[in-house]
Parts: C-alpha cells; sequence; structure tokens
C-alpha cells in the first residue's frame, strides 16, 4: 500500500475544474490503455459507480470504483469527492479536492491509497512513483487549457 499526493494550479474556475476532474469517461483519455466507463444512470452523486479498464483485449485489469463523498465546489467551502476502489485487483481510495486560488483560477488536490492485491510491500516505493505519473498525467490531461 502507497500513498501520495498531487497538487496542480490551473486558471481553471472551481466549477470548471470540478467538472473536468469528475467527468469519469474523459480519465481514460489521459491514461494511456486506459477506457473508463460509469456503470450507474444519471448524473455523479454518492453511490455513482464506475470502472477504469486498462490493458489491451484480455490482457488487463478493471478498476470499479464507487464515489462515497460528494461535494461539488460552491461560493463557501472547496470540492470534494472521494472514490473507493472496489476490485479483486486494484484497491483504496482516491480524495479529489477542488479549492478556489486566491487570485482566481483553482489548486486541485489528489491523494490517493493504492494497493495492488499480490503485490508485496517491497514493491511501494515503485507503486508510489507509477501512481504520482499516472495520476499527476491524468490531472494534467484533465485540467489543460
Amino acid at each position: 500500500m502507497t500513498v501520495f499526493r498531487i497538487e496542480r494550479g490551473t486558471t481553471l474556475a472551481p466549477a470548471e475544474a470540478w467538472a473536468r476532474l469528475t467527468d469519469w469517461p474523459a480519465h481514460g483519455s489521459c491514461v494511456p490503455l486506459t477506457r473508463t466507463r460509469v456503470l450507474t444512470p444519471g448524473g455523479t452523486s454518492v453511490g455513482t459507480r464506475f470502472s477504469a479498464r486498462t490493458g489491451i483485449g484480455r490482457a488487463g485489469f478493471d478498476d470499479p470504483m464507487e464515489v462515497v463523498r460528494w461535494e461539488p465546489p460552491s461560493a463557501d467551502r472547496p470540492g470534494v469527492c472521494r472514490l473507493e476502489k472496489r476490485g479483486r485487483t486494484v484497491l483504496g481510495w482516491a480524495l479529489i479536492e477542488v479549492h478556489p486560488a486566491p487570485g482566481g483560477g483553482s489548486r486541485v488536490v489528489w491523494v490517493e491509497e493504492l494497493r495492488l492485491r499480490g503485490l508485496p510491500r517491497a514493491a511501494d516505493p515503485l507503486l508510489n512513483t507509477a501512481g504520482r505519473m499516472l495520476f499527476g498525467r491524468a490531472m494534467d490531461g484533465l485540467l489543460r487549457t
């Protein structure tokens, strides 16, 4: 298990940064060999489930997730979304926060606890580095203006 934190600043307003970061299908376009699909109907709220499939054909794995906290940003508070990973291979959680930045724009914080079933603890530093790279790339792509 590893926990990492990624922060980014953007000129996007908090509502726009939030909309982009919580557009679950768009995550797949920012991560190589990954496709994300929403499994529940309607807009995102607590209980929304989606899954990211990474791999080629049958060679890959699913990362099913569920939204367990959903608080879009408002004038007086940051946006907060917490995801619980519900898969057989990928376990953990993610917390996405969108804060208004002084002078305009937003500051985005992504904290993730990531575990891969069967991976020994000795591999945690490698998993941490890979997680930072993968999720940092996704954030950069989603927030690109």
